[in-house]
């Protein structure tokens, strides 16, 4: 009985034409290797964009059969909306086809609350992504090198575990 060659779709996606897929790529070639697949990369270059023919190529493949599994390095690769990756990956269900990411070990899996840890995911992956969660962070980074202090602005005052901003009666996560 001869062997078949099981091939894994490598989606490759940047955001921006400064950024470049080669820090993605050995990590996700790796991850198919590594579960028996010949890796075929696909790589968007224009991901801004609303029409991303290389995505729709390799749904395009997966649908004909040509490809039995996808890879991509994190979920938010895979589309720029929640909507559109959860609904890609459903399909990539229904279809029998695995989709496996390098940050998202979890996606491997099945079962009922599977769309739910997609979307929760997915939300958490795009935090990183964000423009004001980027400019919060390096704030908070820049501050020692001012000989300021990072955190909580003047008058909350920390309670256990929460704090409550003085006069609004609203608690706050710590």
């Amino acid at each position: 009985m001869a062997m078949t060659t099981k091939r894994c779709a490598v989606y490759l996606r940047v955001s921006t034409d400064r950024q470049q897929v080669q820090n993605q790529v050995a990590e996700v070639q790796q991850l198919a290797a590594a579960r028996g697949y010949q890796p075929v990369v696909y790589e968007e270059v224009e991901s801004a964009a609303k029409v991303r023919p290389v995505l729709d190529q390799m749904l395009a493949d997966v649908r004909a059969g040509r490809l039995q599994a996808v890879a991509v390095w994190a979920l938010d690769r895979l589309h720029r909306s929640m909507t559109g990756a959860i609904n890609t990956v459903l399909e990539l269900d229904r279809l029998g086809v695995p989709v496996l990411s390098v940050r998202e070990g979890w996606l491997d899996t099945s079962g009922p609350v599977r769309p739910l840890l997609v979307a929760i995911l997915w939300v958490g992956g795009r935090a990183g992504a964000d423009p004001a969660h980027r400019a919060h962070q390096g704030g908070l980074g820049a501050c020692p090198a001012r000989g300021e202090a990072a955190g909580a602005p003047e008058g909350i005052a920390v309670e256990g575990r929460g704090g409550r901003r003085a006069g609004s009666g609203r608690r706050l996560s710590a």
